[in-house]
């Protein structure tokens, strides 16, 4: 095969800058991290998940990866995977953590979503969203009952006033150091499983192994009998190229007439489920190998998904039958 000038640009603009781009991001979650577990913010950050933690019988760390995920899902995970690394996190709770922050992780991406959904489905858009983040709120809000019933409540902590006086002063630069060597310690780690998974995530799609797998899964489409051909049209597209494809036929046949706004929202909730899978391991799974041990991230991303998954189930049956009415 020749090496073109093309092959080199395809190279650089689909593996090394958003591999670059990947590390970066990770590399900025573990320093601001690091950085607020030196200057011991864990717990004052943790004061604005308090409520559900407590509720939930949750750590410090989990209110406080919560309120992270609010602003980077990347920085909450990592306190996640610090804190169940030096096994100051139990693996049932950095599993109920994880899937406790689906509701701010979903805010992080809400404006996107909707900027992207709105111009093409217009008011279906609304409904969309509105089904999507109310399978978010009854993620998060079941994982605060299931941890209530699997996790015993944290014994309070008492605060001697030494440690009191201890907390007040904070030492910028001692607490940069520390996090600046903890940094380096991880980032190899980070890169060492990170980089590999990346390229040969690469690789597979490169060589058709997913489209492989999209087409397999849009030829049992059959199985759901409401589905018009129309709307099959839209859930494949949302498994060969995720949503902007899907969107953009959704948006064209509700422009014709061709389809309702029931059929596009009902259609983009299939695919929505359906690339839920392969969408988690084109995606997901690189980063978060990178920020835990494999093996963990695999099992994270199976829990998310699947109570993902399910939660959409959910909350598209109940759109199903009120949207009847």
């Amino acid at each position: 095969m020749e090496l073109s000038p093309e092959f080199f640009l395809m190279l650089w603009e689909r593996l090394c800058w958003p591999l670059i781009r990947l590390i970066c991001f990770i590399s900025i979650g573990l320093l601001v991290a690091n950085f607020i577990e030196a200057l011991n913010w864990t717990r004052w950050i943790a004061l604005l998940a308090r409520p559900l933690t407590r509720l939930g019988h949750m750590s410090d760390t989990a209110g406080a990866s919560f309120s992270l995920a609010m602003f980077s899902g990347v920085s909450a995970n990592t306190m996640l995977a610090e804190a169940y690394d030096k096994q100051q996190l139990p693996k049932r709770e950095l599993i109920l953590a994880n899937l406790f922050n689906s509701l701010p992780t979903y805010f992080i991406h809400l404006p996107t979503i909707f900027f992207i959904t709105f111009p093409l489905i217009h008011g279906a858009a609304v409904i969309y969203i509105g089904i999507t983040l109310g399978a978010a709120v009854l993620r998060t809000a079941s994982i605060v009952i299931i941890s209530r019933c699997m996790l015993t409540k944290p014994e309070g902590v008492q605060t001697s006033t030494a440690q009191a006086e201890h907390s007040t002063k904070i030492d910028f630069k001692a607490a940069a150091i520390k996090s600046w060597k903890r940094f380096k310690k991880r980032i190899r780690k980070i890169i060492k499983f990170t980089v590999p998974i990346y390229i040969l995530i690469f690789i597979m799609h490169r060589v058709g192994y997913f489209r492989e797998l999209e087409q397999f899964a849009a030829g049992y489409l059959e199985f759901i009998p409401w589905l018009s051909p129309q709307s099959m049209g839209i859930i494949t597209l949302h498994l060969a190229a995720e949503l902007t494809a899907g969107l953009a036929a959704a948006g064209a046949l509700l422009q014709e007439g061709a389809l309702s706004q029931r059929e596009i929202i009902l259609a983009l909730l299939v695919g929505n489920i359906l690339s839920s899978p392969l969408r988690a391991v084109r995606h997901q799974f690189p980063y978060y190998a990178g920020i835990f041990k494999p093996k963990v991230a695999a099992q994270l991303i199976f829990f998310s998904q699947s109570f993902r998954v399910l939660s959409l189930i959910l909350v598209g049956i109940v759109y199903y039958y009120v949207s009847l009415v």
